[in-house]
């Protein structure tokens, strides 16, 4: 028997100047460092096979909290975790060679919001 995915929340702040707003492309790359470590690359075929996961920066100045909803059996999480953290320990190049940089502030466990239940159910596959 396969056993069930579970869904949860992983809290992480950075540190990055940026002008722009969270669909900015340098606001974006902390999310991208973690698809990147989580899927082994960015063009794969949904779902990633660690861990699908959605990610949602929220700016608040300098500062940026990413809201990471992922999906993984309850014997990886810790390790999910980990490789989230250790993505964002790291600065980015993109495929288009554009480097991307922030401080990673740190990162933990959280808790899903109500309006986040819907998306989590989607990516344990429920």
């Amino acid at each position: 028997m396969t056993p069930m995915r579970s869904a949860y929340l992983h809290l992480a702040t950075v540190a990055m100047e940026s002008a722009g707003d969270v669909q900015a492309p340098d606001l974006a790359a902390p999310g991208a460092a973690v698809t990147r470590e989580l899927c082994g690359s960015w063009d794969h075929p949904p779902p990633c096979p660690l861990a699908p996961h959605h990610t949602r920066p929220e700016q608040n100045g300098d500062t940026v909290t990413l809201r990471i909803i992922f999906a993984t059996e309850p014997a990886n999480e810790a390790l999910v975790r980990s490789r989230i953290d250790g993505a964002l320990r790291r600065s980015l190049t993109g495929p288009d060679g554009r480097a991307s940089y922030w401080a990673f502030l740190g990162g933990g466990p959280g808790e899903l919001d109500p309006s986040e239940a819907e998306h989590a159910r989607r990516l344990a596959g429920d």
